[in-house]
């Protein structure tokens, strides 16, 4: 995949991040597919509501990789709270059951997350680093 240019008034870019949020003690939540897929379109959902475009995500069993393309007015780290705060109850509510012995207070994902642009290694080495995290579950 070749990084595309965007504009957007006066602006022309191309910015595409790889966002990696932490299940709160590194608990292995996401080993059904059944919560993993919910929480793809969980985020998948909020990110697209927000104007961005995801280009990439995936559940590892305790981490969630998330490729997007975003625009220079974005707030990241507004974005990175409206991600992890609805997933988080939108999570709980649907799994409270499968969750009850894994994580305790209102807590989903660790407080904090990783967030770089993809400008360090090719896009398409990336999104197969991406795919591949539940390959061997």
């Amino acid at each position: 995949m070749n990084k595309e240019l965007e504009s957007s008034g006066n602006a022309v870019f191309s910015l595409m991040y790889h966002l990696i949020i932490v299940v709160k003690y590194r608990q292995d939540v996401f080993v059904s597919d059944a919560m993993a897929d919910k929480c793809r379109d969980i985020i998948t959902r909020l990110v697209q509501e927000d104007g961005e475009e995801v280009v990439s995500i995936e559940c590892g069993t305790d981490h969630v990789h998330i490729l997007f393309k975003a625009n220079p007015s974005t707030s990241l780290p507004k974005l990175v709270n409206v991600i992890k705060g609805c997933s988080s109850r939108l999570l709980r509510k649907e799994f409270s059951e499968e969750l009850k012995d894994k994580l305790w207070g209102d807590s989903f994902w660790s407080p904090s997350y990783y967030l770089a642009t993809s400008g360090n290694v090719s896009l398409d080495t990336l999104i197969k680093y991406v795919e591949n995290q539940r390959k061997g579950l």
